[in-house]
């Protein structure tokens, strides 16, 4: 097997109603979906969430004549090509188009043996995973922020999930109402996370925790800037409540100075920034000499929402609060890119199951992106 072609698809959507976070309202989503083709006619597919249009250029130009022609088993080797290219850029578009490659040629390495990628990586150590919606969004554009949380947890309990992750970061005082309103709404069973993306400095970070105490939360996700380790570590020495982060981290040396200085409790690398299958691998395995938790986030297409599923079911159980790490993320809102090749429904008991079809399972012919393509190129070997 050999890759003949790579096709690119730069592609988005306008969220309706907008989202927003503590940093900012989302408007606009934009993504790469990467398709590599190979000589029997199997497709893989990577994918980019951040910087999707510079990721592009730099599939086209750099990593293209390093793919071209090879043979998808070889990925390993081809990832320390890729690697060779990026000079300076080892935390930025660079990361992640090879991220989007990486993502790729698993994926027709395993479609070629038949196999699941998590089976052709050593076998999953799981069928299904606890998953989170990850929901609601604040309305920044609104005299209350959160004054639409209850209609929408409604919802999303509706749909089976036993857990969400509401965003938080208006103010703490306002933090500590949301939580403790959204735990007397869903009882004690169902679990609560919050996710701050960046809002707080410190200081309002550790106030923020310390108002939610009451309402039980599994962790705090982001709550100041992602490359602060020292204000991780203020985080996490000041308040009980466990400290997530990760997602736009794209080395094992940007994790490992963190671990050094116990900054976070919960590790989440996002395939589409670390380096795919191989660099999730290698933070998995950091984070295993420091029995840390370590699971994907997810926030983007079908393709990266399969690609985290069969890397959970890889990643060694550890015990939490409740139940087993890792979850699952689940982008709740309305998001029409994760259901073009089929909805990948959340069971009643609040799981998902890892689909162990060739690959990631995922069969999407390119044609099916249109109504949200601005943009598509191809080369070929």
């Amino acid at each position: 097997m050999k890759v003949v072609e790579i096709r690119a698809y730069l592609l988005g959507f306008a969220p309706a109603p907008p989202i927003g976070n503590a940093s900012r309202m989302i408007r606009r989503r934009d993504f790469l979906l990467l398709e590599l083709v190979a000589d029997t006619g199997a497709r893989g597919w990577g994918e980019v969430f951040a910087s999707p249009a510079a990721a592009a250029a730099l599939v086209r130009t750099r990593l293209a004549p390093i793919v071209l022609g090879a043979s998808p088993h070889h990925h390993g080797r081809l990832y320390d090509r890729m690697l060779g290219t990026l000079g300076y850029d080892r935390r930025g578009p660079g990361m992640m188009a090879i991220s989007a490659v990486d993502m790729a040629l698993h994926d027709l390495a395993a479609q070629d043996r038949g196999v699941s990628v998590a089976e052709a990586l050593g076998g999953a150590l799981r069928t299904r995973l606890p998953a989170y919606a990850s929901a609601p969004f604040i309305t920044t554009d609104a005299a209350e922020p959160y004054g639409h949380y209850e209609a929408e947890i409604d919802s999303i309990l509706r749909r089976n999930f036993r857990a969400l992750k509401p965003r938080a970061g208006v103010s703490p005082r306002a933090d500590g109402a949301m939580a403790m309103a959204v735990r007397r709404q869903v009882g004690p069973d169902v679990s609560i996370m919050v996710d701050i993306n960046q809002g707080y400095t410190a200081r309002a970070a550790i106030e923020s925790a310390r108002r939610m105490e009451e309402a039980g939360l599994l962790w705090m996700e982001e709550p100041v800037q992602p490359e602060d380790v020292a204000g991780y570590a203020a985080i996490s020495a000041a308040v009980p409540v466990a400290i997530a982060g990760g997602e736009a981290l794209a080395s094992p040396a940007a994790f490992r100075d963190f671990l050094a200085a116990g900054a976070m409790s919960v590790l989440q690398p996002d395939l589409t920034v670390c380096g795919g299958y191989t660099g999730f691998l290698r933070v998995a395995a950091l984070a295993a000499a420091y029995d840390i938790p370590v699971m994907p986030h997810v926030f983007g297409t079908v393709v990266n929402m399969r690609a985290a599923l069969q890397a959970a079911a890889l990643v060694t159980p550890r015990r939490g609060a409740r139940g087993e790490y890792p979850w699952i993320e689940y982008d709740a809102s309305a998001n029409p890119l994760l259901e073009i090749a089929g909805a990948l429904p959340v069971e009643a008991d609040g799981t998902m199951l890892v689909p162990d079809a060739p690959g990631t399972g995922l069969d999407l012919q390119g044609e099916r992106l249109a109504p949200w393509t601005g943009e598509t190129w191809r080369l070929a070997a």
